[in-house]
């Protein structure tokens, strides 16, 4: 695992609650957190769709081992997948909502984008630019040459 924020808590508790976290986002599509746990999630959350993208059997087996349930797997493999298959990046939404009443917390929302009833909509995702089909090194060398300014000689300075 990558180097996380501490929250306050010792380790062993501090993942625990994190892939607790991740998993309840994948089973319910919205959370409210605090915002520095929800910075951690979001991490967390996009790597773990990224898993269910790949859909290879070890990506499976990794996903395993981080959230909680049989059901939440499902769902990463195959709903969420489907959802953003054509998404490069970006599953989340980070919503700041309230300040907490007990401890004046910074609170927020994060949410999977691109669902039904989300609480703000999401942008299209951006299309990918069409790939140039690689030239040969002649046509290559030739195009350079004809873009390139003339050089200019260098002659030595006389004294």
């Amino acid at each position: 695992m990558t180097k996380l924020r501490k929250l306050n808590r010792p380790t062993g508790h501090r993942i625990s609650m994190l892939r607790t976290m991740v998993s309840q986002l994948v089973k319910h599509e919205r959370i409210e957190t605090t915002v520095a746990k929800a910075k951690e999630i979001r991490r967390l959350a996009d790597n773990m769709v990224q898993l269910g993208k790949e859909g290879s059997l070890c990506a499976a087996r990794r996903a395993a081992a981080f959230v909680r349930g049989d059901d939440v797997i499902h769902k990463l493999f195959t709903e969420l997948a489907y959802r953003y298959k054509d998404r490069t990046g970006g599953y989340t939404r980070l919503l700041r909502t309230r300040i907490r009443v007990g401890d004046a917390a910074p609170m927020a929302y994060i949410e999977f984008i691109d669902r039904e009833n989300e609480l703000r909509q999401s942008k299209p995702p951006t299309p990918q630019p069409p790939q140039k089909a690689p030239l040969d090194p002649w046509t290559r060398s030739r195009l350079q040459k004809q873009f390139a300014p003339p050089k200019e000689e260098k002659s030595e300075p006389e004294l």
